[in-house]
């Protein structure tokens, strides 16, 4: 066995230092190439290009039309400019793949048309080369519409062979790294962020249609607040003070609501000094909206109608593939209050919610990790919710929401009217995983006050302490914040969801990676 791994390894190692050899090769090609022209008087990093057409603009305008109705395009003039996937040399003619930010098409050029000068030039270029192209537009014989060139230009000179040709950028590590290689091998990525940027303009659309307006809060806090994760810290050198990057927008959005901004939302950037999995990044992305004269309800019914139509608008229907499951965001959410679900879904006992002993038992036979020391000092509350996410998270498979939560777990929810022990607060799960949350926001100052000081007494870890009391936010309240319901969606999650991506670093553009030591 021993010996099979060595060799196995050794095969490995061959085999990487073969493409290096080839890859530095190939540069070592490219940059005589690049010498070449340079010694010609031609500028291989051209400054400017006039484009009359995206490639898209043409495959939507001239892809539905015939051969023959294509005919007189062959003589019109569309410029293009893209990068070169693709190059087949047939005699004296050249096919070759064009891709810009926007589609792919395949181009046309002959000799006959280039002169032998211009068409050796454009044999010239290579895979990864951007350049521009003016031509007309046709259908070869096989039908697929091409651009007929006439004039060829190297805009910028590629130096670096792209990822392999047919299978692109397998790497998981490195199209994270490298998201420009990322981009250019694999289409599939480009469309999920282009999904990315569609959903959020659609969340801005439904938002600004009902009243809502975007606004923009302070990232850097002078007191870590509006949520109790661990945040990054930095220093204001000229002010002589600490500062944190924040951790929510929450507390500066409710003093715009106190101010009269009834209906308020900011989409955000969030830092968070924990850990990182396919569902954290330190760095994320969420919407927050503030709605006054309205309670979690209200919002619980928003959330479903928003979410639903957007995917509906990206996707073209309300059902949506996540790797192995149909997810359905058709209106009609299961909703489940949160003690009641740790024994409908999560199958415990009745008991554990009225018994810390069985709570107690119950929980040490779960996997979650928990030593039995852990379980002695925590509360009971502390061990349903570990309960929760151990036995109901995991089934919440389609989009449900799970509300009344316990008020030992939101500082800043309004209690029941009913039950000064449960607060209006909501959860919404999508394939075990949450994607929102929202609450009644509490608006009484004095019971603020008293919230916020039992939070850090009944925590004296440095998390706790860096959070400490945000005493402006308590005078805004003094001068009333109306009856608000407030709200958080994890963009990100929701961008893996409709896009059937299982990592949040499929949907960041540039996520955080260990330092490249290699």
């Amino acid at each position: 066995m021993k010996d099979d791994l060595e060799e196995s390894n050794t095969e490995n190692n061959k085999e990487v230092s073969d493409e290096l050899k080839e890859e530095n090769l190939l540069i070592s090609q490219r940059r005589n190439k690049l010498q070449e022209i340079r010694s010609e008087g031609v500028n291989p990093y051209a400054n400017r290009f006039a484009v009359s057409h995206q490639i898209r603009k043409i495959l939507e305008k001239f892809s539905s039309l015939s051969k023959e109705e294509l005919e007189e395009e062959k003589e019109n003039s569309y410029t293009l400019a893209g990068r070169i996937m693709a190059k087949r040399l047939q005699g004296k003619v050249i096919f070759m793949d064009l891709r810009d930010g926007t589609g792919q098409i395949q181009l046309f050029v002959r000799q006959k048309d280039l002169g032998e000068e211009g068409f050796e030039k454009a044999k010239g270029l290579d895979i990864g080369d951007i350049a521009g192209f003016e031509g007309g537009i046709f259908k070869t014989k096989t039908g697929e519409l091409s651009v007929w060139v006439r004039t060829v230009k190297l805009l910028t000179k590629n130096l670096r062979p792209l990822p392999e040709k047919w299978h692109g950028l397998q790497n998981v590590e490195s199209r994270y790294r490298q998201r420009y290689l990322d981009l250019i091998a694999n289409p599939d990525s480009m469309k999920v962020f282009e999904a990315r940027t569609e959903l959020i303009k659609l969340m801005r659309d439904f938002l600004d249609s009902r009243g809502f307006i975007e606004v923009e809060t302070p990232m850097m806090h002078a007191i870590a607040g509006g949520a109790t994760a661990r945040p990054f810290k930095t220093y204001h050198n000229t002010l002589e003070m600490p500062l944190y990057l924040r951790v929510a927008p929450e507390l500066y959005l409710k003093r715009l609501v106190v101010g009269g901004m009834d209906r308020v939302y900011e989409i955000n950037r969030n830092f968070r000094n924990e850990g990182i999995s396919t569902q954290h990044n330190p760095e994320f992305t969420m919407i927050e909206f503030y709605k006054a004269y309205a309670d979690y309800n209200d919002l619980m019914e928003m959330t479903e109608i928003m979410i639903s139509e957007i995917c509906k608008k990206l996707k073209g229907e309300t059902k949506v593939k996540f790797g192995d499951i149909e997810l359905s965001f058709e209106k009609g959410w299961e909703r489940h209050k949160w003690h009641e679900s740790i024994v409908e879904i999560g199958s415990a006992p009745t008991e554990v919610l009225s018994d810390l002993e069985v709570a107690k038992k119950f929980a040490s036979g779960l996997s979650h990790g928990s030593s039995s020391s852990q379980l002695d000092t925590a509360s009971h509350v502390e061990i349903l919710e570990l309960i929760f996410d151990e036995t109901v998270v995991p089934k919440l498979i389609q989009p449900t929401f799970i509300y009344d939560f316990p008020k030992e777990l939101s500082p800043l929810s309004k209690s029941l009217e009913s039950d000064p022990d449960i607060v209006e607060r909501f959860e919404l799960f999508v394939s075990g995983r949450e994607i929102a949350n929202a609450y009644t926001e509490l608006n009484d100052p004095d019971e603020q006050r008293v919230r916020f000081e039992e939070q850090l007494k009944s925590d004296d870890t440095e998390e706790a302490i860096n959070h400490e009391i945000d005493l402006d936010y308590l005078i805004a309240l003094e001068y009333g914040l109306p009856p608000t319901a407030g709200e958080g969606i994890g963009i990100d999650r929701l961008v893996m969801l409709l896009t059937d991506s299982p990592s949040i670093r499929d949907v960041i553009f540039f996520p955080l990676l260990r330092k490249n030591r290699g």
